[in-house]
C-alpha cells in the first residue's frame, strides 16, 4: 500500500470502492488529497504525505486513551479490549451523576468520564459512552399513518398544516382508527429566503436540525393570543382574516402551498403576540427552556436574529460575524439581545406546541405516536453550518456515488460531519441533536442511515461520480443513537433503502435499530426476482407501500407515474417501453395478490387493489405497518419527484383525491374510503379478517 493510501486509510477515507460484487472502482487522487485536506491533513505533496504519516503514528503511539471510548452495557472492554493501557495503569469512571467506580463495574448506560494514571505519571482523560445492549421493541405489531405536515391543512390552519393539525389528527387516528403511530417529514427549521428567492420548500435541506420551524405554530394556540385587545386585536383579525384567503386559495384545484407567504403572515402575528407580557408561571416556564436549551439555541437565535439583517447566507456577512466565537459575534449578539429572545421565544412556542400533539398522540391510546424524522445534514448557509464549523467538513458535500437510481451520482449540498472532530467532542452534536429530537417523539427514523457508518463525500466543484466514501466510528455512532433512544424510550427506525454494504443491517438489528421495507422493492433479489413472500420478509421493519419520493399508490397501480416522469422528461427510453414494463410489473404485483386471496374486488377496482397492497404489508411479520395517508382518498401525486425543481412543485402540494381536488384535514379524516382502508387493515393485522391462503 502507497503512503497516500495508507494516510487515507488512518483517516478513514476510501481510495477505492464496489460498487458491485467483482467490481472495483479506484477513487482520483485529486478527490483522496481533497477530502484530507478538509480533515486537517495535509497530502498535497510526497512530502507532506510523508510527514503526515509521520505525525499520524507519532500521536497514535503517545495517546493513553482515545478521545471517546464505546461500550455496550454488559460488556467489559476497559481492561482486555482494543484500548490496551501500559500495565499498572489505573482506570477510575466518573459516571454522569456523579459517582466514582472502578472500570471493572457493571457501568450504567450513560455518557461518563474515563480517567487513567500510569505507575510513570502519565494522565489521560476519554468521554466513556456505554450504551443499551439493545433497544425494546413493543410485543405486538402496530399500524400507523405517514404524511407530510405541511400538505395537511385544515379550515382553521393558516395555508399549511400546523402543529395544531398534528394534534387533531394525532387524536383521530389513535381514537378513531385505532393506530399506534403517525410519521412525520422532518419539522426542522429552515433557512428563510433571501431577496429574489423563495425558501427552500425541501424539509431536508434544513437551517437546523435540533429546532423545529415556527411556521408550524398554530398563531391561536398561542396562550397570549387570548389577550390581545384594542388595535392590536383588530390587526389580528385582519392577519387571521388574510390567512383564511390563503387557506382558502390552496384548497381550490392546482393552487400551491406558499410556505414564505404563511410565514409573512405568522411571522406578523407573532410580533403582536409577544407584546402581550408573559404570566409569572409562563415567564418561569420560558426560562426553564432556556435553561434546558442552553448555547445550542443561543447561537440558533442569533444566527436567525443576523440573517434578518445581513440575509441569510453567513459566508457573506460582514467580517467576523462569519465566526460564532469572534469578538464582533459577541458584541452583536449584545446588541441584538430583543431579537435574539425574539426567535428563542418561538423556538419554545413550538417546542410547547410539539410536546402537545405528543401528548395527544398518548393520551389517544397511541403505543409510540409521534414518529419524527432526522435529515441527513444541514444546508450549508443554514444557522447549524454556521454554529458548527468545526465540526462540519468544509468545501464538502454529502451525496451518493452512480447506482441504478441514479447514472451520474448525486451530491446534496449538505456538508458532512467530520468524524474526528465528533470523537474530539465525545459525539456532544449528536448527542445534543437526539435528545432535542427525541423530546417530544415516540420514535425517530433516521434518514440514510447507512450514513452512521460512512459518507459519500463529493468536494465542492467535481462531480458525484469523482467522491469517495468516509468511514465513521459506527459503533459510537449507534452507541449514541441508541442510548438517547433508550433515554427517551423511543424506538428508532433506519431508512435502509438502496445500497447497503454487507453487515450493516444486520448490525442494526444486532441493537434493536428496525429498517424499513417498501413493498416494490422486496423482491427475491437472490434468486429469480420475483416479488418476496410476506412470509420471508424481516419483521425488524417499518414495511410501506410508497414513500415521500415515489408514487402513491393509486398512481402505481394506474401507470400514472410513468405518464408523469414522461411529461418531465425523466423517463431513460421511449414512452411506449415505459409503459409496457411497468404494465408487466403492475400485473405481476396483482397476480402476486390474487393468488394469496388478497383482492376481493377484481383488477379493474382501485380500492381494492389498494387494500390489497396493505393486506400484503399485514401478511408479513412487520412490526409496523404505514399507511401513507394520501393512498386513503387515492390522491395520485408524489409530494416529492426526484432530479426535478422548478419542473415539479416538490413539498408544496396540499393532499388530494384522485381528481387531484384538494382535501381540507376535516374533509379527508370524514372520507369513507379512508375509514375503509384503515378498518381493513386492522382486520388483518389483529386477525379479524381472514388471512390470505
Amino acid at each position: 500500500m502507497g503512503r497516500l493510501a495508507r494516510l487515507a486509510a488512518a483517516h478513514g477515507v476510501a481510495t477505492s470502492y464496489e460498487p458491485g460484487p467483482g467490481r472495483v472502482v479506484e477513487v482520483p487522487q485529486e478527490t483522496v488529497v481533497t477530502v484530507l485536506a478538509a480533515l486537517g491533513v495535509d497530502a498535497s505533496t510526497p512530502d507532506a504525505v510523508r510527514q503526515a504519516l509521520h505525525a499520524h503514528d507519532a500521536a497514535a503511539a503517545a495517546r493513553l486513551l482515545p478521545s471517546t471510548v464505546v461500550l455496550r452495557a454488559g460488556q467489559d472492554t476497559l481492561l482486555t479490549g482494543p484500548y490496551a493501557v501500559p500495565a499498572g495503569t489505573s482506570l477510575l469512571v466518573e459516571t454522569e451523576d456523579g459517582q466514582r467506580c472502578d472500570a471493572g463495574a457493571d457501568l450504567p448506560p450513560g455518557v461518563h468520564t474515563l480517567r487513567a494514571h500510569t505507575p510513570d505519571g502519565r494522565a489521560a482523560r476519554a468521554t466513556l459512552i456505554v450504551a443499551p445492549e439493545r433497544l425494546s421493541v413493543p410485543e405486538g405489531r402496530e399500524f400507523g399513518v405517514l404524511v407530510q405536515l405541511y400538505s395537511m391543512l385544515s379550515a382553521r390552519s393558516w395555508g399549511l398544516g400546523d402543529l395544531a393539525d398534528l394534534r387533531d389528527l394525532a387524536s383521530w387516528a389513535g381514537h378513531t382508527a385505532h393506530a399506534g403511530f403517525v410519521q412525520l417529514n422532518p419539522l426542522h427549521a429552515a433557512v428563510p429566503a433571501a431577496e429574489g428567492h423563495g425558501t427552500d420548500p425541501s424539509p431536508y435541506r434544513p437551517s437546523s436540525r435540533r429546532f423545529a420551524d415556527p411556521v408550524h405554530l398554530r398563531i391561536e394556540d398561542v396562550p397570549e393570543y387570548a389577550y390581545l385587545r384594542g388595535a392590536d386585536r383588530a390587526r389580528m383579525d385582519r392577519l387571521a382574516s388574510r390567512a383564511g384567503e390563503l387557506r382558502d386559495g390552496v384548497l381550490r384545484k392546482d393552487a400551491h402551498i406558499d410556505r414564505d407567504a404563511v410565514w409573512a403572515l405568522k411571522r406578523d402575528a407573532l410580533e403582536l403576540l409577544r407584546t402581550v407580557p408573559l404570566s409569572p408561571g409562563r415567564r418561569a416556564e420560558y426560562c426553564a427552556y432556556l435553561a434546558r436549551q442552553g448555547p445550542a439555541l443561543e447561537d440558533h437565535a442569533l444566527w436567525c436574529a443576523l440573517a434578518e439583517l445581513h440575509g441569510p447566507n453567513w459566508r457573506s456577512w460582514p467580517t467576523g460575524l462569519d465566526d460564532p466565537r469572534s469578538a464582533r459575534t459577541a458584541r452583536a449578539r449584545a446588541q441584538h439581545l430583543d431579537r435574539v429572545d425574539f426567535h428563542c421565544w418561538l423556538a419554545w412556542l413550538t417546542d410547547t406546541q410539539l410536546a402537545r400533539a405528543q401528548e395527544a398522540a398518548r393520551d389517544a391510546g397511541m403505543r409510540v405516536g409521534l414518529v419524527h424524522d432526522l435529515a441527513v445534514g444541514v444546508h450549508p448557509s443554514g444557522s447549524d453550518a454556521w454554529a458548527q464549523q468545526d465540526a462540519l467538513a468544509a468545501g464538502m458535500s454529502v451525496g451518493a456515488p452512480p447506482d441504478a437510481f441514479s447514472a451520474a451520482g448525486q451530491s446534496w449540498g449538505l456538508p458532512p460531519w467530520r468524524p474526528d472532530a465528533l470523537a474530539a467532542t465525545g459525539y456532544r452534536p449528536y448527542r445534543e441533536l437526539l435528545r432535542g429530537l427525541l423530546a417530544h417523539a415516540g420514535a425517530l427514523r433516521i434518514d440514510h442511515v447507512m450514513g452512521q457508518f460512512r459518507q459519500w463525500w463529493v468536494p465542492d466543484g467535481l462531480p458525484p461520480s469523482e467522491g469517495t466514501y468516509v468511514r465513521y466510528d459506527a459503533g459510537a455512532m449507534l452507541a449514541v443513537l441508541t442510548l438517547e433512544a433508550h433515554r427517551a424510550g423511543a424506538l428508532v427506525i433506519g431508512e435502509d433503502l438502496g445500497t447497503v454494504e454487507d453487515g450493516v443491517r444486520e448490525e442494526l438489528a444486532g441493537r434493536g435499530v428496525l429498517g424499513t421495507s417498501v413493498l416494490f422493492f422486496e423482491r427475491d433479489w437472490a434468486g429469480d426476482g420475483t416479488p418476496l413472500p410476506p412470509e420471508r420478509w424481516r419483521a425488524g421493519c417499518l414495511a410501506t407501500p410508497t414513500t415521500h419520493d415515489l408514487p402513491s399508490t393509486a398512481a402505481r397501480l394506474s401507470g400514472d407515474h410513468v405518464l408523469l416522469h414522461h411529461r418531465l422528461g425523466l423517463l431513460a427510453g421511449s414512452l411506449r417501453t415505459a409503459r409496457t414494463a411497468d404494465a408487466a410489473e403492475r400485473a405481476e404485483w396483482l397476480a402476486h395478490f390474487a393468488r394469496l386471496g388478497l383482492l376481493d374486488g377484481g383488477h379493474g377496482d382501485e380500492e381494492a387493489r389498494v387494500r390489497a397492497v396493505y393486506r400484503f404489508l399485514a401478511a408479513t411479520p412487520a412490526r409496523l405497518v404505514g399507511v401513507w395517508l394520501p393512498d386513503g382518498v387515492g390522491d395520485r401525486r408524489p409530494q416529492n419527484v426526484p432530479g426535478t425543481s422548478l419542473e415539479y412543485p416538490n413539498w408544496r402540494l396540499p393532499l388530494a383525491d384522485g381528481t387531484g381536488r384538494p382535501l381540507a384535514l376535516e374533509e379527508l379524516l370524514a372520507s369513507p374510503r379512508l375509514h375503509a382502508l384503515l378498518t381493513d387493515l386492522r382486520g388483518a393485522l389483529t386477525g379479524t379478517r381472514p388471512a390470505p391462503r
